[in-house]
């Protein structure tokens, strides 16, 4: 068996080796812009060009190095026609987890305005907020959303979720559908998103519908930046509406300087790190799957493209 490996970095060295302690004797193989391809069983890829994607019509399958599937569905009808399989979690979940409990409880004890407090040598303590009216509500349920839901729920908070299709958690406010995104969307205080990036959820947190957040609502989006449509974020921020946000995605990145994000304090930004693929994870993720490929099994988190996820 022979494996594909492209990152558009050209770090695939420490990915070769991966696969070598877990897959020994399968052969592993680079490729470079203006290269023919050597024949391939899988493919195992990030951020490929269209003249790579161009020659993979004879693999089995398409193995993507992330969870995300939008920087290749870019591609449209120029991908191969076979399954593209992302990943589903990879160590990524407790990441995201982490990520968000920390911004939440960030906000909730209001640690940045005390850090606003320390910059300036005061001491003045602040009232508490109220954690039962601190409802975070999640975009996305699947297996990264369903660890954030849980970790929430850990600290006390009520929890909703808001999903294209009709989920059932315990403890949990489900919401379903876009008839039912502004209900789900006025009883929020801390907005979470962690949908997919499709045609339809690219803007999908305009004005009209951030507006909808009750007073003092704060966003976390560590999805992707194009689903909120960031001149109305920093208007409604600067209006007083939205209390803040954290970011770690944007419609550019790297977020470009000058952008006035950059210059709001009621922004916290970092550079798309809520969650990276952990590659010993990914690489024992993967292999199970071509496994299951070779035996004819089912196999988990292959994307639908009318979906885009």
């Amino acid at each position: 068996m022979r494996i594909l490996l492209y990152r558009g970095d050209g770090q695939i060295g420490a990915w070769a080796e991966d696969f070598a302690r877990v897959l020994p004797g399968v052969e592993t193989v680079g490729w470079q812009e203006g290269e023919p391809l050597v024949a391939c069983d899988y493919a195992v890829l990030w951020a490929p060009p269209a003249a790579l994607l161009a020659q993979l019509a004879h693999v089995k399958a398409v193995f993507l190095m992330g969870a995300g599937a939008d920087a290749i569905l870019k591609f449209g009808g120029s991908l191969p026609d076979v399954p593209l399989v992302r990943l589903g979690d990879a160590g990524m979940a407790v990441q995201m987890a982490e990520y968000v409990a920390y911004a939440t409880l960030r906000y909730f004890r209001r640690f940045d305005e005390y850090e606003q407090q320390a910059r300036h040598g005061l001491w003045s303590p602040l009232p508490n907020h109220v954690k039962e009216d601190f409802t975070v509500g999640v975009m996305g349920l699947g297996k990264l959303g369903l660890r954030v839901v849980e970790t929430m729920r850990s600290f006390g908070f009520p929890v909703r979720g808001w999903s294209r299709t009709p989920k059932d958690l315990p403890g949990v406010d489900c919401y379903a559908g876009m008839e039912s995104l502004e209900d789900f969307l006025r009883g929020t205080r801390v907005l979470v998103s962690l949908l997919p990036l499709t045609p339809d959820t690219n803007n999908l947190l305009d004005r009209r519908r951030l507006a909808t957040l009750p007073q003092g609502a704060y966003i976390i989006n560590v999805a992707r930046g194009a689903q909120v449509a960031e001149p109305d974020l920093l208007a409604l921020i600067r209006s007083g509406h939205i209390a803040g946000a954290t970011l770690d995605v944007f419609r550019n990145e790297p977020l470009p300087a000058p952008h006035p994000f950059w210059e709001e304090p009621r922004i916290t930004i970092t550079p798309h790190i809520s969650a990276v693929t952990i590659r010993g994870e990914a690489v024992r993720q993967i292999a199970h799957k071509i496994a299951a490929f070779e035996s004819g099994q089912p196999v988990d988190d292959i994307v639908d493209r009318n979906l885009g996820y």
